[in-house]
């Protein structure tokens, strides 16, 4: 039964290691193959890191991928949380399970087909949201060319779409708690808020604190539909919707540069090892039973 799982990770996991090395030479393509345009290809050191960083947007694609997953870690788990509770507390198990498939729906579009359904409330001309506005006698808004709407829309849209997904874990370790907790609660006249407060969260903590920390080392990575297809590549939105992801494409479809592109890749990995490590340290000093390891 594991054997797939180990073939699936030595082939598209740790097989693709060995590519790291490109991040540390100026690849050229060459005819007698990709092993040999490795080892033929000039040694560089650390240059492409430097091109990738002296770059006039470093600060900023740095800046929105960080803030960006950190309100996606928080806000999410909130959501992700709040609404396994309340799906787990409807009394009418059918229904919940309707509304858990339509909010698992989202999850399984691509941002691509995602992208124009949100073109259709926000074009310019024809858009749901600006002929709204027109009843109301106010000025159509250019969303494609204004970045100060575009934090909140890309948010909002991440929420949505991942939501649902993000609420089947946790669902199902609240459905696996024992309920003779509950039976004891309820007997000591504790309210349903009590026993979601005192019972449901202590017996689900554990498993926030595993994807808390896993989902942290994640922060220097960005969901390349999110912010690439949503917006269009809209040039007038770079400021919120650069990402170091969409950078590295951009830099890749003009430039070629492929060592350019496998240093960002090492860096965020590097990054996000670190983070792990240090947040699984962080979380076994102060409770040692719900680390990583």
């Amino acid at each position: 039964m594991v054997l797939p799982g180990t073939i699936w990770f030595l082939l598209f996991s740790y097989l693709p290691m060995f590519g790291t090395v490109i991040a540390f030479k100026d690849f050229r393509i060459s005819r007698d193959g990709f092993f040999a345009s490795v080892l033929n290809s000039e040694w560089v050191g650390f240059d492409n890191f430097k091109y990738l960083f002296s770059t006039d947007s470093a600060f900023v694609i740095t800046r929105n991928t960080i803030l960006y997953n950190l309100v996606f870690i928080i806000l999410g788990l909130v959501l992700a949380v709040a609404v396994a509770i309340i799906l787990n507390e409807l009394a009418n198990k059918k229904l919940a399970k309707i509304y858990q498939t339509g909010m698992l729906f989202p999850h399984f579009l691509s941002w691509v087909i995602v992208s124009y359904f949100v073109f259709t409330f926000l074009s310019a001309d024809r858009g749901l949201l600006n002929n709204i506005l027109d009843g109301f006698g106010i000025d159509a808004i250019s969303w494609y060319n204004e970045p100060k709407y575009w934090p909140f829309i890309i948010i909002f849209m991440s929420m949505w779409k991942g939501i649902g997904y993000g609420s089947i874990v946790y669902l199902a370790a609240i459905v696996g708690i024992d309920r003779t907790y509950y039976e004891a609660a309820m007997i000591d006249g504790a309210t349903k808020w009590q026993q979601i407060r005192h019972v449901t969260i202590p017996m689900i903590t554990p498993l926030i604190v595993i994807l808390t920390i896993l989902n942290v080392g994640k922060i220097f990575n960005s969901d390349f539909g999110l912010f690439y297809q949503l917006p269009r590549d809209s040039g007038a939105l770079y400021s919120v919707t650069n990402t170091i992801d969409t950078f590295v494409y951009r830099g890749l479809m003009s430039l070629g540069d492929i060592g350019m592109s496998t240093a960002a890749g090492l860096y965020q990995s590097f990054v996000g090892l670190v983070l792990v490590l240090l947040t699984n340290y962080i979380v076994s000093k102060i409770d040692e039973e719900n680390a990583l390891f």
